[in-house]
């Protein structure tokens, strides 16, 4: 799990948004193809993750780092600007997967620096904090040095405790930097109803105490309160009942499981540990027998892309809700 390791996804400060684009002197108003920028709203200034970028035109060489921002890409119509792509938590959905089979894969994990070189790219967009490990030489002062911009996913670096708003804001700035605010906005509008669709169902429910299992033997890697994942549980009709810890994910003692008494179990899938064998771990301890969730057999199980900050979120909530409260979300 070195993608999202508690020191790379602790949570730091979300810097507001900067929209500033610089002026044309009065009398000088520009011609060509710079008329053509300014009127598409280039330059465009924004501030991700600490790091400040003008963009005077859309990048068009990008390499993409995890699956869940190569999404937001092919979502947002961008599958021609993708030079590269890498690190997949399972399969694309079906609706981008002629897109995405298109796009070389450099990589099956992270790749090097060197390889993402290869591809001549003047942008680089990753989805964890370990995308841009300095340590392997894939820095974004590295990348820069070498003429090239980058993006983290938001959910990297978000202290707020709002992340649907972050989402939002990830899918508009970044349709702001490839010059399709219209996209961007028509995507967020539908997230938007689709969210309240599944409020209005949700609405006279009771919240169901849910305990995510990700991975672990000796401690239970699990969602913490902050980030996407505690959001999706919560709009599901659940309560996280780690949602005190102060991380997007992390480890929790089993004791601690037993103890806040779970009534269902939400289950990642991804990897090489299957979902039957995650069950079965859970089902055989001993020491897990009275949580009301193993007792009941009560299980729920989400692919881990739709339980990062990207574009499957709506759905994924929906999906969830109806694994969670199958009677009012059928009715």
């Amino acid at each position: 799990m070195s993608r999202r390791t508690p020191a790379l996804i602790a949570a730091a400060v979300l810097l507001p948004l900067a929209l500033t684009a610089c002026s044309t002197p009065e009398g000088d108003e520009p011609t060509g193809d710079k008329a053509a920028a300014k009127s598409d709203g280039f330059p465009y200034t924004v501030t991700n993750c600490g790091v400040t970028t003008t963009y005077k035109a859309p990048p068009k060489r990008v390499v993409t780092m995890n699956q869940h921002v190569t999404e937001i890409m092919l979502e947002l119509g961008l599958t021609k600007s993708l030079v590269g792509t890498a690190y997949l938590d399972d399969q694309v959905l079906p609706k981008y997967a002629k897109d995405y089979a298109s796009v070389p894969v450099i990589a099956k994990e992270y790749p090097s620096y060197e390889q993402v070189l290869a591809t001549n790219p003047d942008f680089v967009y990753g989805g964890y904090s370990s995308a841009f490990t300095a340590g392997d030489g894939r820095g974004r002062e590295a990348f820069k040095k070498s003429g090239i911009e980058t993006r983290l996913n938001t959910e990297s670096c978000a202290k707020a405790d709002t992340p649907m708003e972050t989402l939002y804001e990830e899918i508009r700035e970044v349709g702001r930097t490839f010059g399709v605010t219209d996209r961007a906005e028509a995507w967020i509008k539908q997230a938007e109803a689709d969210n309240a669709a599944t409020a209005k169902k949700l609405a006279e429910l009771k919240p169901l105490p849910v305990f995510v299992y990700d991975s672990g033997d000796k401690t239970a890697f699990t969602a913490g309160g902050k980030g996407i994942g505690n959001e999706l549980i919560k709009r599901a009709g659940g309560t996280n009942i780690f949602a005190d810890l102060d991380k997007s994910f992390g480890d929790a003692s089993w004791e601690n499981v037993v103890a806040r008494k779970p009534e269902a179990i939400v289950i990642y899938d991804y990897g090489s540990t299957t979902v039957a064998q995650k069950k079965k771990r859970l089902l055989d301890d001993p020491a897990l027998a009275d949580v009301p969730a193993i007792k009941n057999k009560r299980f729920a199980v989400m692919p881990l892309s739709d339980a990062v900050l990207g574009v499957r979120v709506p759905a994924a909530v929906e999906k969830l809700a109806a694994q969670l409260h199958p009677a009012a979300t059928t009715s």
